[in-house]
């Protein structure tokens, strides 16, 4: 037998495995009823012929405009006003290339990571990637809780503990959304994505930058040792491991192609999604840098979220203040839906158990509460809960390249020779990146 017949046969076996398991769980998955490519296009023709397959990329897409990132881009334009846009844009290119390779490895197995590193690497390593991954989300969660009940707290003028308290409320309600199925979750996850863009549009639009800084911003520049590092906290914390592991369980059994034609159109149906969602969430980061660059350069350093709300509303009008405040409501409530959904995709992947997501959406709120309760400073919880995802990075990113180049498993999905140099790098960068980020934190 040929090599080629040997890979297209050990694939053929790979895929009847996943059906066997796929139907072994029907009892206990969330995931939406599997369609043929068929199925999903049917006579459809034009543009329309996308419609199905647009939404996973804008689930992942939250991770990237989540309070974290809030936090980042403030403090950046507040100290260097406009300099380090570039870093956003790289950023952002970085990302794309990550969570197409994350779709990609869905689409062409019918499988998540978190189900392929089970099934190829051994238990123990399966097992203590899960209890890891459920660290990851913890620490997700704690960036996202405390960042949607900051802005309760700022928007209504509400405590911290009623804000928390009706922050609960309001993630169990959206949860409901994630039990009747992915597309009315993507509904919810968009819409809540469109209320960020319209506060940051209505945001720059007061805000007003200066045309020709700004255009000079996405020249690659530095300003002094200080920049060096805010443009690592940048470029570090832009890839979440659990919207790696995530986006793949949205494209895994979404639309099934029965052959590798109908997956590489599959494939490119989904690159369309994944280009229109994370071209948004960069233009988000972008504007965020660019508004506090416009309000705060020049006149103080923003390293607390607090302080930016009642920033802009002191130096362009009240309704700043609201607009960002909205805007980190939303995003904080959207991004801390997607990593209860993550949770579950991990869990069911690593080691084929779930439970019930409202448990464990309860379980994921408990140590923000505590947090929150206990008077700790917010802004600096959503600090440390991006060095916790840093010891996560490079646990999600090298099976996903390892994995992507594989000609047996991917088959006409592999990636190409530049793709799996290009990956490595950006792997080997944002890893570098996340160490020198927690030496700083802790060593600094």
């Amino acid at each position: 037998m040929s090599d080629q017949e040997q890979q297209v046969t050990g694939l053929n076996q790979f895929e009847q495995k996943t059906m066997n398991k796929r139907q072994s769980s029907s009892s206990v998955s969330s995931e939406p009823h599997p369609q043929s490519y068929d199925q999903a296009v049917g006579g459809v023709k034009g543009w329309r012929q996308m419609l199905p397959f647009i939404g996973p990329a804008f689930i992942a897409a939250v991770a990237y405009i989540d309070p974290g990132n809030y936090a980042t881009n403030i403090q950046a334009g507040s100290q260097f006003g406009y300099l380090l846009l570039w870093v956003v844009v790289a950023s952002n290119l970085m990302a794309i290339l990550i969570q197409t390779l994350s779709a990609k490895i869905g689409i062409a197995t019918s499988h998540n990571l978190p189900e392929i590193i089970r099934d190829r690497w051994p238990r123990k390593v399966s097992i203590f990637y899960w209890i890891q991954g459920e660290i990851m989300i913890m620490a997700t969660d704690l960036a996202e809780f405390i960042g949607a009940a900051l802005g309760f707290h700022l928007v209504f003028g509400l405590p911290m503990i009623p804000s928390a308290i009706l922050t609960a409320i309001c993630a169990l309600l959206i949860l409901t959304f994630q039990v009747r199925g992915f597309r009315p979750l993507e509904m919810v996850i968009a819409l809540m994505v469109f209320i960020v863009v319209i506060a940051f549009s209505l945001e720059i639009f007061f805000a007003l930058p200066e045309f020709k800084p700004f255009v000079q911003g996405f020249v690659p520049q530095f300003q002094g040792t200080d920049s060096v590092l805010l443009a690592a906290g940048i470029l570090g914390a832009t890839v979440m491991p659990h919207a790696i592991y995530m986006h793949s369980g949205l494209t895994c059994r979404r639309v099934i192609g029965r052959n590798a034609e109908e997956r590489k159109k599959i494939f490119r149906f989904e690159l369309i999604d994944i280009l229109i969602a994370m071209v948004i969430a960069g233009v988000i980061n972008a504007i965020m840098l660019a508004v506090a660059g416009s309000t705060f350069f020049g006149k103080e350093v923003i390293d607390d979220l607090t302080v930016a709300f009642h920033g802009f509303s002191n130096y362009i009008a009240p309704i700043a203040g609201v607009l960002f405040g909205v805007g980190l409501l939303s995003a904080g409530l959207s991004s801390s839906s997607v990593g209860t959904l993550a949770g579950d995709i991990m869990m069911q992947g690593f080691i084929h158990k779930r439970i019930p997501v409202f448990l464990r959406r309860v379980c994921s709120m408990l140590p923000p509460l505590i947090l929150i309760l206990s008077g700790a400073n917010a802004t600096k919880a959503l600090v440390m809960s991006q060095v916790v995802l840093s010891f996560g990075i490079a646990l999600a990113i090298i099976p996903l390249i390892v994995f992507t180049s594989n000609k047996a498993l991917m088959d006409k999905l592999v990636n190409h020779k530049l793709t799996t140099v290009t990956a490595w790098c950006i792997a080997v960068v944002v890893i570098f990146l996340n160490l020198f980020l927690l030496y700083q934190t802790f060593f600094g």
